[in-house]
């Protein structure tokens, strides 16, 4: 039986501790919970938000409606056959205890996605990435319940629409399905994915480096760049690394020959967001209750009392700045939740077209 709690705080639900409040808050443990919270929405007529581990959105002000957190859980073989091994994921479980667990099994593949912070069940909606791999390459198929009917559908990796930091979800099905499992490839053969020049360099002196390595490499190199949400509140990366044309690019590259690019395709070259935000001066700078880590420019803290408000100004203020000085958009990462004060983020918004 679900629980409905009302004027729910979730100061203790996302990884930035914004205070906010639901009107209504609940856990899903199983589908047929999630249709029992889908049933109670219905029937007083509220706007549903979903909750997983909280560490990619930003809570702008108070959520009306009902907040259902999402904890289902499982991990099973479902299939494979030779090196392969398809396995079911409760859209609960959380995404580093599954890359940990997929280690002790000798299931390979997602080690280059150690310590990403939140849940399975939003993975594929951020097709969340990192050292050179992303959800995409090792994703078979989900699992979602559709809001109209409480049916469960089945999306493979096409219907996915997999980008870069996007997806369907964040398009056509935002709003419309709540993801509750996904099924991965992984292989039992190790076959480690080295590329990514970090962690590349990390592992120089090791001939060949196994997948355990190479997810404690990527813990340590995460750990010692990223604040711990624990200590310090944050999202992990604020801003998406921009994807802009060559041509731009090369440009940029004639007047910062230290900036990195990393190509994408013939026509489009990635830019590290860090190095923009890092070069404009504004890694270490503090606002009060809000500020940008002194260890990795991309990372927005919150060191307590401040609002959701507070740090959007900033990020505003900051996507400005590399607008004006670069001539580069900065594109938030994590979603805002709730409602936005208009009046206090406009500024960066018209100046840099900063995209909540």
């Amino acid at each position: 039986m679900v629980n409905f709690l009302s004027r729910a705080s979730l100061q203790g639900f996302n990884t930035l501790a914004l205070p906010a409040s639901a009107d209504y808050l609940c856990t899903a443990s199983s589908v047929d919970e999630l249709r029992q919270a889908l049933a109670f929405a219905r029937q007083r007529k509220l706007p549903i938000t979903v909750l997983g581990g909280g560490s990619n959105i930003i809570f702008a002000g108070d959520v009306t409606g009902l907040v259902i957190r999402i904890a289902i859980s499982g991990i099973e073989k479902v299939g494979g056959e030779g090196d392969s091994v398809l396995v079911r994921v409760g859209a609960g479980e959380n995404w580093h205890q599954l890359v940990l667990y997929a280690l002790q099994q000798h299931w390979y593949g997602l080690e280059n996605l150690s310590l990403i912070p939140g849940c399975a069940g939003a993975a594929p909606i951020q097709n969340i990435g990192a050292y050179g791999v992303e959800l995409a390459q090792r994703f078979v198929s989900l699992e979602a319940m559709a809001l109209d009917s409480g049916d469960i559908i089945t999306l493979d990796r096409a219907a996915c629409r997999f980008g870069y930091r996007d997806s369907v979800f964040k398009h056509e099905l935002k709003g419309q399905v709540i993801i509750t499992a996904i099924t991965l490839a992984l292989s039992t053969a190790a076959n480690p994915h080295l590329d990514y020049p970090e962690l590349r360099d990390a592992l120089a002196a090791i001939d060949q480096p196994t997948p355990q390595q190479v997810s404690a490499t990527i813990c340590a190199l995460r750990q010692r760049k990223l604040p711990d949400p624990a200590e310090r509140p944050n999202v992990g990366s604020f801003f998406k690394n921009p994807v802009i044309p060559v041509a731009q690019a090369q440009q940029l590259k004639d007047k910062h020959p230290d900036l990195p690019l990393y190509p994408v395709s013939d026509q489009q070259t990635k830019l590290p967001a860090a190095w923009l935000i890092d070069r404009a001066g504004w890694k270490g700078v503090r606002r009060g209750t809000v500020g940008v880590h002194d260890r990795q420019a991309l990372v927005l803290v919150h060191f307590g009392g401040g609002s959701g408000a507070d740090l959007l100004q900033l990020a505003a203020d900051i996507a400005a700045d590399v607008a004006r000085r670069f001539n580069v958009q900065l594109e938030l990462e994590p979603a805002v939740i709730g409602a936005v004060d208009v009046g206090r983020v406009d500024r960066g918004q018209h100046n840099a077209g900063f995209r909540l």
